[in-house]
């Protein structure tokens, strides 16, 4: 075990020095009821003395589904810091993008008989197979950031999801448009009163890209705002393919784009570099509002210099603070409450973590 936590300390430096030097899932993922999550202004436990004790020397499988993502690299940091102020021992592997390569690291994390997972899993669809290699071997397990089905977390006692709810992200991007909007007459470039707007989406099968897309745009009609699609592009969270996807869409609709709106920071950073290869940002004020999610810190300098308009924050670090905590809890054979987790617990099976508007304003709050 201490080999191993010698081992956790070098991948944490070494992963904290990669995201110093710039870093992007996104994301999470919820089909439950917003309602059950907490509101976006009611803050999250976190304080040190709600910490699990030391009191038993464990190890913690922790499943990533891939570790070039910049939004789950800063989740698994996260968990690797938290891990290691309790005193817990953590084994973090990439699943590459890879289920079949995720469900060997499963396979071995049970082999090597540590008390407790925590998985990000590739194929949420699939959760169940990881669910049922777990109940068989008697292994505690906390999904993280992408939410299987309640179906899913009912075939244990000890499986619980932590993550946030992806339609709070969607509504809140669409309200900081309408704002935008509203309150600037000019963004309505041909004066028609329809704002025309370019969407940026995360993989066609993720649960948090389609429900940021739908309430986007919803929020926005809510707003009494008429809208107008110019062009939908699956981007799979990825900066260089929504630039290549934005640069395309210039090519075939030019001026007539008035808003981008993006599932993720990635995206919408890949967006921003196309706009900017055409005109976009540049010295004569040729501007595009563009807004993304997540407030990762290559977004929050986009915020900063102006070619960002807006982010929603996704809490990376207290996601994974409360994924090492009642990870922790379970292993240590203990059953989870607010008390010893430091969060609360939703119809005893999640952690909501909520999302935030960050505009240039209350950048403080992101970094």
């Amino acid at each position: 075990m201490n080999n191993m936590r010698r081992l956790s300390a070098l991948a944490l430096a070494s992963a904290l020095v990669a995201a110093a030097c710039g870093g992007d899932d996104d994301d999470t993922a919820s089909a439950a009821d917003p309602a059950d999550a907490p509101a976006a202004d009611e803050p999250v436990s976190a304080d040190t003395e709600a910490a699990p004790a030391a009191n038993e020397d464990v190890t913690v499988g922790v499943a990533v589904f891939q570790f070039s993502n910049t939004y789950l690299t800063l989740v698994r940091n996260a968990i690797t810091a938290e891990a290691d102020a309790l005193g817990v021992d953590v084994d973090v592997v990439d699943g590459q993008n890879s289920q079949p390569t995720q469900n060997e690291q499963i396979d071995l994390f049970i082999s090597k008989g540590y008390e407790a997972m925590a998985v990000n899993q590739v194929d949420r669809e699939l959760a169940d197979v990881t669910a049922n290699k777990a109940l068989d071997a008697g292994i505690p397990v906390v999904f993280f950031n992408k939410e299987p089905e309640r179906s899913v977390l009912d075939m244990g006692d000890s499986f619980y999801y932590v993550g946030a709810v992806a339609e709070e992200s969607g509504v809140m991007q669409g309200e900081i448009v309408a704002e935008y909007w509203n309150a600037n007459p000019d963004a309505d470039r041909n004066g028609d009163g329809v704002l025309q707007y370019v969407m940026l989406q995360g993989p066609a099968d993720h649960q948090d890209a389609q429900l940021r897309t739908t309430h986007s745009v919803q929020a926005l009609e809510d707003a009494g705002i008429e809208l107008e699609e110019v062009a939908l592009e699956i981007g799979d969270w990825s900066r260089p393919v929504a630039q290549e996807d934005m640069s395309a869409i210039l090519a075939a609709h030019g001026d007539a784009i008035e808003f981008v709106i993006a599932n993720n920071d990635d995206m919408a950073l890949g967006a921003i570099e196309a706009l900017r290869a055409n005109g976009y940002f540049g010295d004569d004020g040729k501007f595009m509002p563009v807004v993304g999610v997540d407030a990762t810190a290559p977004a929050l300098e986009a915020l900063q210099d102006g070619t960002l308009l807006a982010t929603v924050l996704n809490d990376a670090v207290n996601q994974g603070k409360a994924t090492a905590r009642l990870a922790t809890v379970l292993a240590r054979g203990e059953a989870p409450t607010e008390e010893n987790v430091g969060y609360p617990i939703t119809d005893g099976k999640y952690v909501w973590v909520p999302y935030q508007k960050i505009l240039l304003e209350n950048i403080d709050d992101a970094l």
